[in-house]
């Protein structure tokens, strides 16, 4: 094998316990395996998961939802045993039907969607009512409802229908890891308003949740502390939506222009990165002074080199803003702990680097990507973009070790 991820369940499972440690013994922490786990792979780490207590995970979309149920059941979790499923993207009324045959929860805020969930949970004669969660739109105008009447057009709807129930209340904050977030308040307040409405409709959440991974990281910041007062005043049990960090990584805490408070990250040094990328060498050649390296010679070699070939690009998620130019360092693999600059430009499928100090590598060896002293953050320095993108674009075959 030329290229292959390895992801370490012990570190992934290490990662989700210290967020339900540092989010409390009192709040949920929904695991967030959206995008393929953000690259990691649904069906490697949802057993994964699941056996480190996770109760709920989260996904894009009905088709990823099966992948999930898939790989819980062949991993041994019977079906009364395995984590709820939020699909977390809203999706169109022809999703229904899969969405209640493999007991999916999806997020909802149409009344449209909302009957095509009741025909397929009709048609499929459930024992109980299908279980959703109400999206509000309390200020990212992305998806969800909004708490004024449309809300209430909304609620009208559950009151009048026995099919589906109301088991859980959430929205998304824009700006999470901001502390003292002018944005966030606003949504807070939106968020009460709309829980007060669903509760004047005399409807009961089981759960109400918001937040990501940068909400739990600001754990000594108050949202986290109002989420829980908001979801005990109201009867309901608290829980935060986390990704990023499941994989070892969390945005830097920052502060709003006219906040004075302490804004640390309380997770950022004792997350351990689950993903580690490799390669193997498939060319060592010399090149004299002189030589053009790569496409449109954008590096010249300014003494003797000994380059290495390594089989991977950017159609492999290798960004190409990695390359090099004699002017701008880029990107670099490690060999063992010694770094290799990349030279040139990343191309699709292949990409060189500068192995000169390092007699010792030839063909075969194996050489690190991603991981193990290289991180995500490092690449999107790099490529001008966050770890999300980063994480999320890598596609070798990947094995759970």
């Amino acid at each position: 094998m030329k290229n292959w991820v390895e992801i370490s369940g012990a570190r992934l499972a290490a990662n989700y316990r210290l967020l339900e440690e540092t989010a409390g013994v009192d709040t949920t922490v929904l695991a967030v395996v959206k995008a393929d786990a953000y690259g990691h792979g649904i069906a490697l780490c949802a057993p994964v998961l699941a056996a480190a207590g996770a109760k709920w995970l989260g996904v894009t979309d009905t088709i990823e939802g099966r992948v999930a149920r898939a790989a819980l059941a062949q991993s041994g979790v019977s079906s009364a045993e395995q984590p709820g499923i939020l699909i977390m993207s809203e999706g169109l009324d022809e999703d229904a039907d899969a969405t209640v045959e493999h007991n999916l929860t999806p997020i909802v805020s149409r009344i449209e969607q909302l009957e095509s969930l009741t025909r397929a949970a009709t048609e499929r004669h459930l024992s109980q009512p299908f279980r959703v969660h109400l999206e509000i739109d309390t200020g990212m105008a992305r998806q969800g409802v909004a708490p004024d009447d449309s809300l209430d057009a909304v609620l009208r709807w559950f009151r009048g229908q026995n099919a589906i129930h109301l088991d859980g209340l959430m929205t998304h904050f824009a700006s999470a890891e901001i502390a003292g977030s002018h944005q966030t308040a606003e949504q807070r307040i939106r968020f009460e308003q709309a829980i007060r409405q669903v509760l004047s409709a005399e409807i009961q959440p089981t759960w109400i949740h918001a937040g990501n991974s940068s909400t739990i990281d600001n754990a000594a910041e108050e949202p986290l502390r109002w989420l829980k007062q908001i979801a005990q005043n109201a009867n309901s049990r608290p829980m935060v939506r986390s990704g990023l960090a499941l994989y070892g990584y969390c945005l830097p805490i920052e502060r709003d222009q006219d906040y004075t408070e302490a804004a640390d990250s309380t997770l950022q040094a004792k997350l351990l990165p689950v993903m580690t990328w490799k390669t193997r060498v498939t060319g060592i050649r010399e090149v004299e002074p002189g030589t053009k390296i790569g496409y449109n010679g954008t590096f010249v070699a300014q003494h003797r080199m000994r380059l290495a070939l390594l089989p991977i690009g950017y159609a492999d998620g290798l960004r190409r803003e990695l390359s090099a130019t004699n002017d701008r360092p880029g990107g670099w693999v490690l060999f063992g702990h010694d770094r290799a600059s990349i030279v040139g430009r990343v191309s699709m499928n292949l990409t060189i680097v500068d192995v000169t100090s390092m007699p010792s590598v030839q063909v075969g060896d194996e050489a690190i990507l991603l991981g193990e002293g290289i991180t995500a953050e490092d690449h999107a320095r790099l490529a001008k973009t966050i770890p999300y993108e980063i994480l999320c674009s890598v596609r070798p075959q990947r094995c759970l070790l």
